[in-house]
């Protein structure tokens, strides 16, 4: 039997997800490095959308959901209690207002020029209707369900990173200082550097790297 497989590519906000449960739950995997332009045909050949990541178990089980490869790892071990500190279900709604409201507008909002029918502005201001509801968990408590993080922090945090690079300037001087504490928490994290080295493009011939989040 192999260790798990994670197809992953570095700046993809759902790679970085199942990344961060990986390394927490401390599951060795092989790590798999996708270059988009250029992707391999076992990745194709496990999941024919080819889309990241896509977690293939040690049993040949294909997940191809981020907030799946999530829980499946965090069921393997989860010594941070992401999975149990708060109610799942205010987790799951959570992650999902973010997978599916938020992240339209915030690919509008990042890549305007492909939606000419509304302004970068339109989108961003859709956006923040979500950074609003964030800011108001975060005024109530440290991070988004309570005082410690969980399994939502890190579901979501790597989308407000991506809006928070559209443009800075606006993001820094925005009325958002809880949200920008909440995000810089993770940012300035060992445990987000060391899921955010960088990596070459995996080669079927080269020595498979395994991998443990460090």
């Amino acid at each position: 039997m192999h260790p798990p497989i994670l197809y992953s590519f570095r700046r993809c906000p759902y790679a970085m997800r199942a990344r961060m449960a990986i390394s927490v739950a401390g599951l060795e995997v092989e790590l798999r490095e996708v270059a988009l332009r250029n992707k391999p045909e076992q990745l194709l050949a496990a999941s024919p959308k080819g889309t990241v990541p896509v977690l293939i178990t040690a049993d040949d089980t294909v997940i191809e959901e981020s907030f799946d490869i999530m829980r499946w790892v965090l069921k393997k071990s989860d010594p941070l209690g992401w999975l149990t500190l708060y109610p799942q279900a205010e987790m799951e709604q959570l992650v999902a207002e973010n997978d599916q409201q938020f992240k339209p507008w915030l690919d509008r909002y990042k890549y305007a020029d492909r939606y000419p029918e509304h302004s970068a502005d339109f989108y961003r201001q859709k956006g923040e209707q979500f950074l609003q509801a964030l800011e108001a968990r975060l005024t109530a408590h440290h991070f988004l369900c309570g005082d410690q993080p969980s399994l939502a922090d890190n579901a979501l945090f790597p989308f407000i990173r991506q809006f928070s690079k559209v443009e800075p300037e606006w993001f820094e001087a925005a009325p958002y200082p809880q949200l920008r504490h909440w995000l810089l928490s993770f940012l300035n994290s060992p445990r987000f550097r060391a899921v955010m080295r960088k990596r070459k493009p995996w080669q079927a011939e080269a020595e498979p790297l395994l991998w443990k989040g460090s």
